[in-house]
């Protein structure tokens, strides 16, 4: 193996051709919702189950059901053009609880600025190194460790 390979790439080639496999890809749905439907509907709707193409969504209120019932081709189109295939094919909204949606992103912590003593010694530590893209990458991987140290 040229590179270590993401842990998600594995998984999926591991459980290719497999229910389980099959599971995984679907799971993305989940992953993409909350960007596809936007902030408003997702704060009211949540996918639920998906079978065969149905996607099931839990509603919060009758008046957000009737609403996306009227959207439900608009949906399933951005869903899956955010999945990049045609996964959903139609949606079954239900009455249901529904959670808050994710912070779509987690706070940023601030990153320290490494002295010009601490870049002299990762560059030293990582001369050693023959092969450029390995000094490289291990240059990175130790200035990141540094720069977290705040």
């Amino acid at each position: 193996m040229p590179r270590p390979a993401a842990v998600a790439d594995l998984l999926a080639a591991i459980f290719k051709d497999k229910p389980a496999g099959k599971r995984l890809h679907e799971g993305k749905i989940w992953l993409v919702w909350d960007m596809a439907v936007g902030e408003q509907i997702a704060a009211h709707a949540r996918p639920v189950g998906f079978r065969d193409g149905v996607l099931n969504v839990a509603v919060d209120s009758a008046p957000w059901m009737q609403q996306l019932t009227y959207l439900k081709k608009q949906i399933v189109a951005k869903l899956n053009k955010r999945l990049g295939e045609e996964l959903v094919i139609d949606l079954f909204l239900k009455a249901g609880t529904v959670s808050p949606p994710r912070p779509v992103q987690a706070p940023v912590k601030p990153l320290k600025t490494l002295s010009p003593d601490e870049n002299a010694h990762i560059d030293a530590l990582t001369s050693q190194f023959d092969d450029k893209e390995l000094r490289d990458s291990m240059a990175k991987l130790m200035k990141s460790h540094y720069k977290d140290r705040i």
